[in-house]
């Protein structure tokens, strides 16, 4: 099959998918913020008396077509997800393995919704993703970590490539040995990272955008080459750069157009990339 970049509500997508069809799930679903959100459309006509200033002085007016916000609030948020979850469950290969990336303020909530659709027996790992970028509260211990969930779907098999998982430097070279020291050791379930910095080369310019170093070593370790990953968040596209890469095939989904934009731009060099419901080409020579 071709690599497929899917445009659209991910539920229906999931829901026409083959049952254990996929090998490798990651997603980075919204952060719960506890907020209601809000947009507001506009449209702008030509008035001589307008609250806006165009092109060569031209007046446009202000007209609001309408408000659409969502309460992005607990019920609501494991009732979003708990859908989108089981289909995870039923599209997952019997070896296959979910990855899934959420925050300190809802990780419990989620631990409880994977156990009820996994079994506990299937949960495998909590992973730390910490860091140590950007402002620091000085009212509480500033968070600086994310919390990834490794759910398997049949905990006596599944695929952990321990030899493919990239190796880090020790803290204390000098009390392991010359050989040691040179080899590095494996990380454990705290993960040192950095985030994608604003002067890096590896910025897309998303807002929610995920290091590549992360995801490639989910992919590495929990898949194997000619694999399937899904990314039903796919945000700014880390997930199928990082199979281009290692040579898995990918299915991302999302529902908001500006990601769908920065992954045409960032998938410009593959034209045998499937575009489903987005016309790509607008996009793909922008900077």
């Amino acid at each position: 099959m071709n690599n497929k970049v899917y445009f659209g509500d991910n539920l229906p997508i999931l829901q026409n998918m083959s049952s254990g069809s996929v090998d490798l799930i990651y997603i980075d679903p919204p952060f719960n913020t506890g907020k209601t959100q809000k947009r507001t459309q506009i449209q702008t006509t030509r008035s001589t008396n307008g609250d806006r200033t165009g092109f060569n002085g031209e007046k446009y007016q202000t007209v609001k077509l309408g408000t659409k916000e969502y309460s992005d609030i607990f019920d609501d948020y494991l009732e979003f997800l708990e859908p989108r979850l089981l289909e995870s469950y039923r599209i997952l290969s019997p070896h296959g393995i979910l990855y899934f990336h959420i925050d300190y303020r809802e990780v419990h909530y989620c631990k409880i919704l994977l156990d009820q659709i996994f079994g506990r027996e299937c949960f495998l790992n909590e992973i730390i993703w910490a860091y140590d970028y950007g402002g620091k509260s000085k009212s509480k211990w500033p968070a600086k970590h994310d919390n990834i969930l490794v759910f398997v779907k049949n905990p006596k098999r599944y695929t952990f490539n321990v030899d493919n998982i990239d190796r880090i430097p020790y803290m204390a070279p000098g009390l392991v040995g010359i050989e040691k020291a040179k080899r590095g050791k494996l990380p454990t379930d705290t993960w040192w990272h950095t985030i994608v910095a604003t002067t890096s080369k590896e910025k897309t310019g998303y807002p929610t955008q995920k290091p590549l170093g992360i995801i490639n070593r989910i992919i590495n370790t929990s898949s194997n080459k000619g694999d399937l990953v899904l990314d039903f968040f796919a945000g700014s596209g880390t997930t199928g750069t990082s199979c281009l890469e290692l040579e898995r095939k990918f299915i991302l989904v999302d529902n908001n157009e500006q990601a769908l934009q920065v992954m045409a731009r960032r998938f410009k060099d593959y034209p045998s990339i499937e575009w489903m419901g987005f016309d790509p080409t607008p996009y793909q020579n922008l900077k």
